[in-house]
């Protein structure tokens, strides 16, 4: 079930958030937890019924381990319980892949298993591996089976994020959370549900038809002009963005609806100055997990220069390869892991130190802008490519360096000066609107610090959300166009991280 479908909106959310709401007036905790935990797994059942028993498999599993962990915390039991999670997530998610390549490789022909990914997996198995970890250092709060059920199953976060961590979610699974301000919870959570709905349905699923058609082509083998490529790139860049964009707030206002905080997972990563400031802007959560329970453990800054290079490597190409079973996505992962030794090469760099010296503030942060952007939408490339001939060939264009191509950009991307308008729009509302958690920081969207969100005291405070009648009406027309929009499509799309 997709949040941004009808079946969501008009026949699961209203009876889900309507028990909900009589369970908290009759202050029954237990019920309301065994209430979000059944419809939460009637909601990932809507998909496919049968991977129910995995997940509640998955489920049991951890938390049996965790329960002889807490007695027993030794490293080979915990060991244990990541191999474990891995292999499954590797089989279902890796298997026909190193299949395939072993028969390109060897000329064999192994049939491979046809395994159908089962949804959400790389989000709970992630999930269930930091839980037991913090078993293993005795980091836990108060936590029984039903709360660890709902801190897996809790469905705003489970098909796509964010990863979440114990300590952010369960201790928030009481009544008090639950009772605490809920008009307001429900004001601030249907806010930024609306956006969410807003930018997903108009914004990227409208400019997705131009990337669609130039990745198309590309995938195809035919080259295509640099202009044709740059619009096709940005287009995905865009859409992207709004795509996982609309979800995390989506998925923190239907949380909030429920007096629980998420902890914040994009923040404009297209206004970072560098790459490292990107990842701590983009899919935050998973940056931080991959930060603490892969980098830090191969040694993170701890192997000297040299060693420090290669773990930012070997996580990123490991990052990459999370994000599915493709030789395109552990490309884009070495991509962004060569930017980022770059990236902490040219900080320490006395070059570095004289630029800064010569070069004006202003303009120094412009080219950085700049140059970190264009990286940024060159790596996409890769991840938005279905082959990698296809990447090769936009990027080539993209670098001047592709084959006359065999029909005009405008035939191509036809209507091109609208196309072009309608990007420069989207260019605007990325680096010059404020996004949906600084407009609500007043109401504390998501767990997150105050650098993370703004200060209040700072940008624009009569823009902020307050509820009030000139917000709700404005909220209301925006969740009317997407509405509309939905209506008039015949087939929705998914979110582009609910393949993940």
């Amino acid at each position: 079930m997709l949040f941004n479908s009808l079946e969501f909106i008009y026949l699961f959310m209203p009876p889900v958030l309507g028990v909900f709401l009589i369970l908290r007036w009759l202050r029954l905790e237990t019920a309301i937890i065994w209430w979000l935990i059944v419809a939460s797994l009637g909601f990932y059942m809507w998909w496919k019924p049968i991977y129910v028993l995995l997940l509640l498999g998955s489920i049991g599993f951890n938390y049996l381990l965790h329960l002889r962990l807490k007695a027993s915390p030794t490293k080979a039991l915990f060991g244990f319980g990541v191999i474990f999670n891995l292999g499954v997530l590797a089989l279902f998610k890796y298997a026909d892949f190193l299949v395939g390549n072993f028969n390109a490789l060897t000329g064999s022909s192994v049939n491979e298993l046809g395994l159908i990914l089962p949804l959400a997996i790389s989000f709970y198995t992630f999930q269930q591996i930091s839980f037991l970890h913090d078993t293993l250092k005795g980091n836990l709060v108060g936590c029984d089976f039903k709360r660890y059920c709902l801190f897996v199953t809790f469905f705003p976060q489970l098909i796509a994020g964010p990863i979440v961590l114990q300590r952010d979610t369960i201790p928030q699974f009481r009544l008090s959370a639950f009772s605490n301000r809920w008009m307001l919870n429900i004001a601030i959570g249907a806010t930024l549900f609306c956006i969410g709905l807003f930018k997903k349905i108009v914004l990227a699923d409208g400019i997705a038809p131009v990337a669609n058609a130039v990745f198309t082509l590309a995938d195809q083998g035919q080259s295509v002009s640099f202009e044709a490529a740059w619009i096709g790139a940005l287009a995905y860049t865009f859409q992207i963005y709004f795509d996982f964009s609309g979800y995390c707030d989506m998925a923190i206002g239907l949380a909030r609806m429920f007096g629980i905080r998420l902890p914040i997972n994009f923040n404009s990563p297209y206004r970072a100055f560098n790459i490292v400031d990107f990842w701590r802007r983009w899919h935050i959560m998973l940056s931080r997990f991959l930060r603490d329970y892969l980098y830090i453990p191969l040694g993170g800054n701890r192997s000297g220069l040299l060693g420090r290079r290669g773990n930012l490597i070997i996580t990123m190409l490991l990052g990459g390869l999370w994000h599915g079973a493709g030789w395109n996505f552990v490309i884009w992962g070495g991509l962004h892991g060569a930017y980022l030794v770059l990236n902490h090469a040219w900080s320490t760099s006395v070059f570095a130190f004289t630029i800064r010296k010569l070069v004006p503030n202003a303009i120094y942060n412009v080219g950085c802008w700049i140059l970190t952007f264009c990286a940024v939408v060159i790596a996409w490339v890769f991840f938005r490519a279905e082959t990698f001939i296809g990447a090769i060939l936009i990027v080539q264009a993209m670098l001047g360096f592709a084959p006359d191509s065999l029909q005009t950009w405008q035939q191509i991307v036809p209507d091109a000066a609208n196309i072009m308008t309608h990007l420069t729009i989207l260019f605007v509302i990325v680096l010059a609107i404020p996004n949906s958690i600084e407009l609500t920081r007043y109401y504390r969207p998501v767990i997150a610090t105050v650098s993370e969100v703004g200060n209040p005291k700072v940008i624009l405070n009569w823009l902020c959300w307050r509820p009030s009648r000139g917000w709700g009406l404005s909220l209301s027309l925006v969740a009317l166009v997407a509405l509309i929009q939905v209506y008039r499509l015949n087939d929705l799309t998914e979110f582009i991280y609910f393949n993940f």
